[in-house]
């Protein structure tokens, strides 16, 4: 039989390390094998209260058909008027689309924005999705290293030295998946100052915006929307804020006229996001900020626990992220024979030692792990002593 052909966007589209890991993790599991995952980005709390209420009250009450392509008006007025409120912010309901999850507005919003050859700058590490997504839209990714003994922080110095006359858009993601960096508040506004003034687009990914530690302040790019109408595109998600994952809403705030073509692509896309979980998520924007507020202070307390126990470990190190919910060690140190680079130590971890964590490669740092602590205490706990027992072997 003849081969199956695949399109050139197919063919060099990457599957995700996360996914991967997990998949592999699975298969273990299956076998019988006890997994300590420590790979995904999911939240171990349950959903709230109220939006799971909300969202079987709209179940009872049959609200299971089509809504229109944007999303619920009431979910984009309430988006709007959730980022008027804490940034000032001055969108209305033509300037917010609810999405498939925050992946489906960014992969939407890269296929409205970027033609072939078109630059996107980013800081690196970054999550995995950002080139794929890019590269996919035709774009070429542009990215911008920093620095561990930095805390991989984003300087407004180093993303503008790499923008060129082919620069469609500079792509932010603060608090960052993996590495937990940030933005200041003074370098954010130098970058979408300087984007305004070359007429380029700043797509500010703030899926990870309440997840901020040791009292710090997230700098949003929501606050300079007003001054920079036509320049700032903010992408959010329910996913982690509100441990809502497998719910899959995300949305997208900016132009009018930018939000209106990116409608146009999920009519075809995917039409609208489900009806009766939008109205959870409606409730979980209004009525859930306590349970938000108590996982995030246990996230903080995770944290610690993670880092002071990878820091003891023999040839790790790990600087204490400022933001997220990942760590971010270097562990170039732990590689042998058999263990060598990032994809090999991790794979060699979840076989040996039965912990699940993502390489550091298709992040772009590949003498580093991501491992998430979106898991219980005592499951760091456990997974730390069994990495530990195969390094010290």
């Amino acid at each position: 039989m003849p081969r199956m052909h695949f399109s050139q966007r197919a063919r060099s589209l990457a599957e995700s390390a996360t996914m991967r890991v997990s998949r592999r993790a699975k298969e273990l599991r299956a076998a019988g094998r006890e997994i300590l995952d420590l790979s995904a980005g999911e939240p171990d709390f349950s959903s709230p209260a109220v939006a799971v209420e909300a969202a079987r009250q709209a179940l009872a009450d049959g609200f299971t058909r089509y809504t229109v392509a944007a999303g619920i008006p009431d979910l984009r007025e309430a988006l709007a008027e959730h980022f008027h409120r804490r940034y000032a912010a001055p969108w209305t309901l033509p300037n917010a689309l609810v999405t498939v999850g925050a992946k489906a507005a960014l992969f939407q919003l890269f296929q409205v924005l970027v033609d072939a050859g078109d630059e996107v700058v980013y800081a690196s590490p970054a999550w995995v999705s950002f080139p794929e997504q890019i590269r996919f839209a035709g774009g070429r990714p542009v990215a911008v290293a920093t620095r561990a003994d930095d805390g991989f922080t984003v300087h407004a110095d180093a993303i503008l030295a790499a923008v060129t006359g082919d620069t469609r858009m500079i792509l932010l993601n603060s608090p960052s998946n993996p590495t937990g960096g940030m933005i200041g508040e003074e370098d954010l506004r130098r970058v979408v100052a300087f984007a305004a003034q070359r007429g380029l687009l700043v797509l500010s990914d703030e899926t990870y915006d309440r997840f901020v530690y040791d009292g710090r302040r997230h700098a949003s790019a929501a606050a300079l929307a007003g001054e920079y109408p036509e320049t700032v595109v903010l992408v959010g998600s329910f996913s982690k804020t509100y441990a809502m994952t497998g719910w899959r809403l995300g949305y997208a705030l900016g132009p009018a006229e930018l939000i209106a073509k990116t409608i146009a692509v999920q009519g075809h896309a995917t039409s609208n996001p489900t009806s009766f979980a939008m109205r959870g998520a409606l409730a979980a924007l209004k009525g859930a900020e306590d349970d938000v507020r108590r996982m995030i202070a246990e996230f903080e307390r995770r944290r610690d626990v993670l880092v002071e126990r990878l820091a003891a470990l023999p040839g790790v190190s790990c600087r204490t992220p400022a933001g997220a919910f990942y760590a971010f060690p270097h562990v170039a140190g732990c590689f042998r024979d058999g263990r060598r680079g990032s994809v090999a130590f991790a794979e060699h971890l979840l076989e040996t030692a039965g912990v699940a964590l993502v390489p550091g490669l298709e992040f772009g740092a590949d003498d580093h792990v991501r491992l998430s602590f979106a898991c219980s205490r005592a499951e760091i706990e456990e997974a730390t002593d069994r990495i530990a027992t195969v390094l010290r072997s």
